[in-house]
């Protein structure tokens, strides 16, 4: 991109990388917003806000954006008596389903930095789009802010870098297709320097971080598949409490939006659910496999998929993340990274021992790091509505991490254990060469 290009064909003066990615993160802003604005402009025209001015709604607007971006809110509701009791608090359950829209303006901007950019001046893009980016999160909660709707401003300028930092580096590392040259180290000279055991154990570790990574999505996956039958098992419900609340288009459209923004939360909350580890909906309400007791809830038609009572096959749910395991462990033997168990065979000469105990310690660390990505789960999906006692919604971090750790690690040994049997069977179904019989066939393998 040039400052200047004229007739003349003289294109002018490269334009700095820094202003460049200031102007990339201006764009994602002002489109982001105009998103949510003129959604919210749509509610307004059509009486779904009351009688209110347009202030309000370029304010509610502004908070709007802020919430899309991660940035919490306190909210101050207070009732009509005299006594003007506090009803409200702060509304940390953030609709990270929305989030999308920075982060995907932001992969956009990514590519095109990474394009105006050596692998190691791309930083200096970075940073003046982050600049630019936090700066309208601060501008933003400081218009916006209101007696109502307190706003802290360092965190409206921090928090919605995260969705953008995010989308900027997975555009960059699209656009470059190499971590080494979107950060202009080499990798392969920086790991040939190391000792060989050094080599070895960060492969090992490396892999079982990426099989940990596979297990919690294939759980996560399952976990929607099960959410969408739910969804479509109680859809009746789901209605009733839609023509319940007598909304008009643009209520419902609002309705609609704000439950695909939780979606994400709804999927670790199922997977909470099939876990054992529960969730909660509010102050002394819980719901789990091995059994529901949710109070009086808000008339939000998604929860009406929330199974009541006693589950006559929820602890069969146990068996998703069992099954995450049982992929992670035939994934890693497919890796051929089992460096522990290489090491653990040279120095003691009992096979059985030393398969025992490498697949025990494997099944401990993918339990551990799955955990660990199930713990960081719960704890951006859990938060507060800020409404009386909806203060309490989301998966314990700690008790889901546990759970989930003992049933990845269970679930590796099944499928660490098998993944040989599994692949010597693959190798017996495997097609013939054209035009060999078998014993030809068997003979040439004899004399390899």
């Amino acid at each position: 991109m040039k400052l200047r290009a004229d007739q003349s064909g003289n294109r002018g003066l490269p334009m700095p990388l820094w202003l460049q990615g200031a102007l990339e993160s201006a764009q994602s802003a002002i489109l982001s917003a105009l998103l949510v604005l003129l959604f919210t402009v749509w509610v307004w025209a059509s009486g779904g806000l009351g009688s209110t001015g347009a202030d309000f709604m370029a304010r509610l607007a502004g908070q709007a954006w802020l919430l899309i971006h991660g940035v919490p809110l306190t909210v101050h509701l207070y009732s009509g008596s005299s006594s003007a009791q506090d009803l409200g608090g702060p509304l940390t359950l953030l609709p990270w389903g929305l989030a999308l829209i920075p982060f995907l303006l932001s992969w956009r901007a990514g590519k095109r930095l990474a394009r105006a950019s050596y692998s190691d001046q791309l930083w200096q893009a970075a940073l003046g789009a982050l600049l630019i980016y936090g700066g309208f999160g601060f501008a933003t909660a400081f218009v916006c802010g209101t007696e109502d709707v307190k706003i802290n401003l360092v965190t409206a300028a921090l928090l919605p870098l995260v969705p953008v930092l995010a989308g900027l580096t997975c555009g960059a590392r699209r656009e470059s297709r190499s971590w080494s040259r979107l950060i202009g180290v080499e990798a392969v000279d920086w790991i040939s320097r190391t000792s060989q055991h050094s080599r070895w154990a960060g492969s090992y570790m490396w892999t079982v971080v990426r099989a940990a990574f596979l297990a919690i999505m294939a759980a996560l996956s399952l976990s929607a598949l099960l959410l969408v039958v739910s969804l479509a098992v109680h859809w009746a419900g789901i209605v009733s409490v839609y023509q319940g609340l007598g909304a008009d288009v643009s209520g419902a459209a609002v309705l609609t939006l704000a439950q695909a923004g939780y979606l994400p939360h709804l999927v670790v909350y199922t997977l909470s659910w099939l876990s054992g580890a529960g969730f909660s909906l509010g102050t002394g309400s819980a719901a789990g496999a091995f059994g529901t007791a949710v109070g009086p809830v808000p008339a939000i038609p998604v929860l009406a998929a929330v199974p009541a009572g006693p589950a006559m096959f929820g602890p069969v749910g146990v068996l998703v993340p069992v099954i995450g395991g049982v992929l992670a462990g035939w994934w890693f033997l497919r890796e051929g990274e089992n460096h522990f168990d290489e090491w653990l065979s040279i120095r003691i000469r009992t096979r059985w021992f030393t398969a025992t105990v490498s697949t025990v310690v494997l099944a401990a660390a993918i339990g551990a790091v799955g955990g660990v990505f199930a713990l960081l789960l719960a704890w951006v999906s859990r938060g507060s509505l800020g409404l009386g006692r909806l203060s309490d919604i989301g998966p314990d971090p700690l008790r889901l991490g546990v759970f989930v750790a003992v049933e990845l690690a269970a679930g590796t040994v099944l499928g660490h254990a098998s993944a040989p049997w599994l692949e010597r069977r693959q190798l017996s179904e495997l097609p013939e060469p054209a035009g060999a019989t078998r014993s030809s066939f068997s003979a040439s393998k004899s004399a390899d």
